[in-house]
Formats: C-alpha cells, sequence, structure tokens
C-alpha cells in the first residue's frame, strides 16, 4: 500500500467514526429507536448496520489476503477504487443488506459504542500496520456492480460504507415526527 493509499484510508476511517459517534452523541432511547417510517431503519438500526458491515467488510479483506495474489488484479479492479467513492458515501443507488447485517434493533447506544470504537480500532490498527500487497489480492463482490475488489477496495470499503450511513442517520433525524 503506499503512503497516500495508506493514509487516505486512515483519515477516512478517522472521519468516518467521529462523525458517527458526533451525530449519536446526544441521541436519546426514544430518538434510537424512532422508525421514520415502516420498513426503514431507526438511527439505532443503522448504526448497528454500520457496526456490523464493518465486521463482514474486513473479512472480505482476510478473505482477500489469503487467497493467492490475482495476476489479473490491476486489469479486475482498474477504476473500482473511484467508483466506490462516487457511489457509496454519497448514497447513489439502493442496495439489499445481505441477511447476516440486518439490525435487530436490540443493540442500546452504550453497547454499539463500545463495540463500534472496538472492531474501527481493529480496522485502524491494520492500516497503520499492514505490509501486505493489497492491491494484488482479490476478492468477489457478491453484488455484480462491484465484481472483483481488491484488499485495498474491501479496506477503503469500510469508511465509505460508513459515510454513507452517517447520511442516513441524518435522514432519519430530520424526518418529520423525530423525537425532540
Amino acid at each position: 500500500m503506499s503512503k497516500a493509499d495508506r493514509d487516505k484510508v486512515i483519515r477516512l476511517l478517522h472521519e468516518s467514526e467521529q462523525e458517527t459517534l458526533d451525530a449519536i452523541k446526544n441521541v436519546s432511547e426514544a430518538q434510537w429507536t424512532f422508525k421514520p417510517a415502516p420498513g426503514r431503519w431507526s438511527v439505532g438500526e443503522v448504526s448497528e448496520h454500520i457496526l456490523l458491515a464493518e465486521g463482514l467488510l474486513f473479512a472480505q479483506v482476510e478473505k482477500a489476503l489469503a487467497a493467492p495474489a490475482n495476476p489479473e488484479w490491476e486489469t479486475k479492479t482498474k477504476g473500482k477504487t473511484e467508483f466506490l467513492e462516487e457511489v457509496m458515501a454519497p448514497r447513489k443507488g439502493r442496495a439489499q443488506a445481505p441477511e447476516s447485517i440486518v439490525p435487530s434493533g436490540r443493540m442500546i447506544k452504550a453497547e454499539f459504542i463500545k463495540k463500534f470504537q472496538e472492531i474501527r480500532a481493529r480496522t485502524l490498527k491494520f492500516a497503520e500496520t499492514t505490509d501486505q500487497p493489497l492491491k494484488a489480492h482479490t476478492a468477489e463482490h457478491p453484488f455484480p456492480v462491484f465484481g472483483t475488489l481488491s484488499a485495498y477496495q474491501w479496506l477503503i470499503y469500510i469508511p465509505l460504507h460508513n459515510q454513507r450511513h452517517n447520511k442516513q442517520i441524518a435522514e432519519v433525524m430530520a424526518t418529520d415526527g423525530y423525537p425532540k
């Protein structure tokens, strides 16, 4: 990983974590569980999804690194980092969350904060210290639009996904009827 790539992913990990923590800092229990409409997620559920997704996405980094280097990695992953940046954080397009990362709605805010900070610390430590060739190792994304992603792209997907859902938290908070 180049210094620029490492610096970028570390910056995004820090920024997205702080944005989440700042957004929920003063959220009451009523606000945590408020659903803007049937079938829509509450602030608490969006937060839980961010946490669950980080574990799943980091597992994809590990899966990619466990596989042999992909001799076609440059061709297979070309333009995908930019594509992720273009669609994830700005919330372009909708996706159905895989069942394994659909929130239960039972996680309280204090539990979320503790677990989120723990998992983010692990992700950050990896980003700060790895010397593995992240771009040469790949794993397939279950959504065909993404296709083959490098371990680096799976890693940067974490904060971009986090930013995407920070916007969703803000949308919930801006909904009519959101408890004051």
